[in-house]
């Protein structure tokens, strides 16, 4: 039997119409579910439903470690997304113009798989001109702000985190994957935490201001550098999610990009996985 659930991420409210076992696949995101949600407008709504292919033509595709997702369009031009896992679609995602309407089709193969990506995906995009951004970031809270750590897979932003958490006393990990970033209009950011976490359970539906925000590159040593202007514009790029060939998507993430460029402080470890690295980190951006 379906029915529907609202959810709220970062004061982003989305519904889901889905059968009973796949709720079951959602309790990462129970800590988010609002259950008088009807009162409050979505900015999107799926349906989780069974059934046919989705013909398409591809426009591109990611691969990370066997996960490939691929973008492309109907043959009247709506947005669709085809999630494959060891070579194995788990689900087509078939969005409106403007992704505030989508279906999701699953094929029974890697259900959870095709949910939390659809979700994300529809979550980045129908939210990119709201001040909104969804990163690719492990951030911890200490004090009452969270920082964030970025860099290209493998990395060590996880490794990172836990060095705080280890060594710098107060650290907590407010998300090891995915959390939520929105600038307001005075250019003060907050980080929320999200239902995506990647391979760390951590869905806690908390958020703090954004004290800063730290890119990592590994290193024979550590050393520790602010990052200003376009240094700090181009840090930040890669690691927010969004469809970039599309003109709205990327103006808005434009705009929130460089919003947190101005006005949220901007580092660049170059560094070890050890503890002088996060006492460095620490002392330099925590103030």
């Amino acid at each position: 039997m379906c029915k529907t659930k609202f959810y709220k991420v970062a004061d982003v409210v989305f519904a889901v119409t889905a059968f009973d076992n796949d709720f079951e696949l959602m309790k990462n995101y129970e800590p988010f579910v609002i259950p008088d949600g009807k009162q409050e407008s979505s900015v999107f709504q799926i349906n989780v439903q069974e059934g046919d292919a989705i013909a398409y033509t591809e426009e591109m595709r990611q691969d990370d470690e066997g996960q490939v997702i691929v973008c492309g369009k109907t043959n009247d031009g709506k947005p669709v997304f085809e999630f494959i896992w060891a070579n194995e679609t788990a689900g087509w995602l078939l969005g409106s113009q403007d992704y505030k309407q989508a279906t999701l089709v699953v094929t029974g193969r890697y259900r959870k798989l095709a949910i939390d990506n659809a979700l994300m995906i529809l979550y980045a995009l129908s939210t990119a001109e709201l001040g909104v951004a969804l990163f690719h970031s492990s951030t911890v809270s200490f004090g009452d702000k969270a920082y964030m750590f970025l860099g290209v897979s493998g990395t060590g932003k996880s490794t990172h985190s836990s060095l705080w958490l280890k060594y710098i006393e107060g650290t907590e990990l407010l998300n090891d994957d995915n959390p939520v970033v929105r600038v307001f209009d005075d250019g003060h950011a907050t980080v929320y935490g999200s239902p995506w976490s990647g391979k760390t359970p951590c869905y806690r539906n908390l958020s703090y201001p954004l004290g800063g925000i730290v890119l990592l590159s590994q290193a024979p040593y550590n050393k520790i550098q602010r990052l200003k202007g376009i240094h700090a514009y181009v840090a930040l790029v890669p690691s927010i999610s969004g469809k970039r060939w599309d003109k709205r998507i990327a103006d808005g993430l434009h705009k929130t990009e460089n919003a947190l460029a101005m006005n949220i402080p901007t580092w660049h470890l170059e560094c070890l996985p050890d503890e002088a690295a996060a006492q460095l980190c620490h002392k330099n951006i925590v103030r």
